[in-house]
């Protein structure tokens, strides 16, 4: 388990979260029950932790894991399930680029009035009171 991890990158924790769930089929275990990872397991734990790391839903990654368990005649559905995530990636990637263009926008703010160039403006304790009422 400790050596599944430390070529995954992932916990023990998450390891054993994703054998619980049925998602490492090939998974093995000893007489006293500990898990045992072969080179098999280890491509479905791989597998898995890319379509995590993605965003897939843990509902569709059992549900790809189960249709590659039904071999070659679900090609076309898991193509599909692919290409949805890719689409849920695309604009999580164009999200992620409106987010840093922001925070480029503020650094550069910040960087004129590290600078002096411009007053500070940023910090609302510097902007000018209005009456309320």
């Amino acid at each position: 388990m400790k050596e599944a991890a430390r070529i995954l990158g992932l916990t023990e924790h998450t390891i054993r979260f994703y054998t619980d769930k049925g998602l490492v089929p090939s998974v093995k275990r000893d007489k006293n029950n500990n898990r045992l990872f072969d080179e098999e397991s280890i491509n479905w734990l791989t597998g898995i932790k890319y379509l995590r790391d993605c965003g897939m839903p843990l509902e569709f990654v059992k549900e790809y894991v189960a249709l590659c368990l039904e071999g070659d005649a679900t090609i076309e559905q898991r193509y599909q399930i692919i290409l949805r995530q890719q689409e849920t990636a695309r604009a999580q990637l164009e999200e992620a680029a409106r987010r840093l263009e922001y925070m480029e926008k503020k650094a550069e703010l910040y960087r004129g009035i590290v600078e002096r160039r411009i007053p500070d403006r940023m910090n609302p304790a510097n902007w000018p009171t209005k009456s309320v009422g």
